[in-house]
C-alpha cells in the first residue's frame, strides 16, 4: 500500500526527527513530569477536577514545543535572537504604558489576547546575549562586557517596575549566567557577591529596626521589605503575611522521612498550605512523600541541570555553549528558588518549581528551554566529523 501511494512507512519518516535526540535529558524530564502529575492530581483534590486534566494538556503543548524547537540547528536559533529581544523589550514598554493590573501589580498586556511579556524575556534574554558574544569571540573587549549589562538591565528594570521580582529574577540569573561564562574575570564577580553577603548580615543584625512599622528601605517596595521581614521572623504575622511560610513549614516537617502517603496529606487536603497547587505544591508533595520523596525530587532535578551542562559543554559553537549553560542555570534557579521559598530560607516570590507546579505559561517556557538543549545536543552528535 505505501508502495502504491509513494510513501514510506511511518516509522522511516519519524526516525529522522528523533535522531540526535539526548535520551538521559528526555529520561530525567518524563521522571519529574511523572511526579508532576502525581502530586498535581493530590493537590489539586478539590479545586476540581480541571487542574489535574489541564496541567496534562499543559504538559502534552510543551512536549509538543519542545520537539518542533529540537529540529531547529542552533544556528537558526540565534538568528532569532535579536528580533525576540527586540519584541520582547517592545512589550514589557507596552506593559509599562498600556499594561493590565490586577491584585497591584502591572504585569499583562491585551493585545487581543491577554499575554504576559515577561515570561518572553526569560528565553530572549539568554539568546540575545549569546547572540552578542558568539558575535564577539576570540575579541571580546570590556567594553563588551559593558554593553552586556547594558542589554540585561533594560527588560530587568522593566520587569522589576511591575512589579514582578520572581520573573526579574529569573531572567537576571540567566543572563549573569551567559556573561559569566562569556569569562567575565572572577575579580569583578567577587565584590557584588561580597557586599551581598555583607548586606544580608547587616539585615539580621539590625533586624528589628528595620521591620519596625513605619521603617523605610526606599530601595524596595513595602511589600517587598515585608517578605524579607517575614523571612526573618515568620511568627511575628502568623496568620497574615507569615501565614504561608509557616504553613508550608508545617507540610514538610509533617511529612517526616516517608510521608504520610498518596492523597493523605492534612495540611494539603484541609486547604491550610496556600497556593498548594502552584507555587507551594512542593510542600504538599513533602507532606506526602516525605524526605525520601522531597531527595528523589531534588536528585531528579540535580540530573536534569547536570545533563544540561554537559549538553552546554559539547557545543559546537560559542553560542550554543554558552546558550545551553544559561539553559541549565535558569532549571537551577527555578528549582532552588521555588524549594528555598517553601522550605522557608527564601523570600516569598512567585517562582513555580518546573513540570511540577501548575501554570501554562510557565510549562511552554520549560519546554522551549528544553527544545533549545535537544537542539544544541543534536548539532553536536549530526555534525559530520
Amino acid at each position: 500500500m505505501s508502495a502504491v501511494f509513494g510513501s514510506s512507512p511511518l516509522r522511516q519518516r519519524v526516525r529522522p526527527l528523533l535522531r540526535g535526540f539526548d535520551w538521559l535529558l528526555l529520561l530525567a524530564v518524563l521522571l519529574l513530569a511523572g511526579a508532576g502529575l502525581v502530586a498535581m492530581y493530590s493537590s489539586g483534590f478539590g479545586y476540581g477536577t480541571h487542574h489535574f486534566a489541564d496541567h496534562g494538556r499543559n504538559m502534552l503543548i510543551a512536549a509538543g514545543i519542545m520537539f518542533v524547537v529540537a529540529q531547529i540547528p542552533p544556528s537558526r536559533l540565534m538568528s532569532l535572537a535579536v528580533p525576540l529581544y527586540i519584541l520582547g523589550v517592545a512589550l514589557l514598554v507596552g506593559v509599562e504604558l498600556f499594561g493590565m493590573t490586577k491584585k497591584g501589580a502591572t504585569r499583562w498586556l491585551n493585545i487581543g489576547v491577554v499575554i504576559q511579556p515577561s515570561e518572553l524575556l526569560k528565553i530572549a534574554m539568554p539568546l540575545m546575549l549569546a547572540w552578542w558574544f558568539h558575535r564577539r569571540e576570540g575579541q571580546i573587549r570590556p567594553l563588551d562586557f559593558i554593553a552586556a549589562f547594558v542589554i540585561l538591565a533594560v527588560p530587568v528594570w522593566l520587569i522589576v517596575r511591575q512589579p514582578d521580582l520572581g520573573t526579574a529574577l529569573l531572567v537576571l540569573v540567566a543572563g549573569l549566567a551567559v556573561i559569566f561564562f562569556a569569562g567575565l574575570s572572577w575579580k569583578l564577580v567577587l565584590p557584588p557577591v561580597l557586599l551581598g553577603v555583607i548586606g544580608v548580615i547587616l539585615i539580621i543584625v539590625y533586624q528589628t529596626p528595620l521591620c519596625a512599622d513605619g521603617a523605610d528601605w526606599h530601595v524596595l517596595h513595602e511589600y517587598q521589605r515585608q517578605r524579607i521581614c517575614t523571612l526573618l521572623d515568620p511568627t511575628r504575622d502568623p496568620l497574615g503575611r507569615g501565614f504561608h511560610t509557616l504553613q508550608g513549614a508545617i507540610a514538610i516537617g509533617a511529612g517526616g522521612w516517608y510521608g504520610k502517603g498518596f492523597m493523605q496529606g492534612t495540611q494539603t487536603h484541609l486547604a491550610f498550605i496556600p497556593e498548594r497547587t502552584t507555587d507551594f505544591i512542593f510542600a504538599a508533595f513533602s507532606e506526602e512523600f516525605g524526605l525520601w520523596g522531597g531527595l528523589a525530587l531534588i536528585a531528579g532535578f540535580s540530573f536534569l541541570i547536570l545533563r544540561a551542562l554537559m549538553i552546554a559543554a559539547e557545543g559546537p559553537t560559542l553560542f550554543a555553549r554558552l546558550l545551553g549553560a544559561a539553559l541549565a542555570t535558569i532549571f537551577f534557579a527555578y528549582a532552588f528558588v521555588n524549594m528555598g521559598m517553601v522550605s522557608g530560607i527564601l523570600p516569598v516570590v512567585g517562582v513555580p518549581l518546573p513540570f511540577i507546579s501548575y501554570g501554562g505559561t510557565a510549562m511552554v517556557t520549560q519546554g522551549l528551554a528544553l527544545g533549545m538543549l535537544l537542539s544544541i545536543a543534536r548539532a553536536k552528535r549530526l555534525t559530520p566529523r
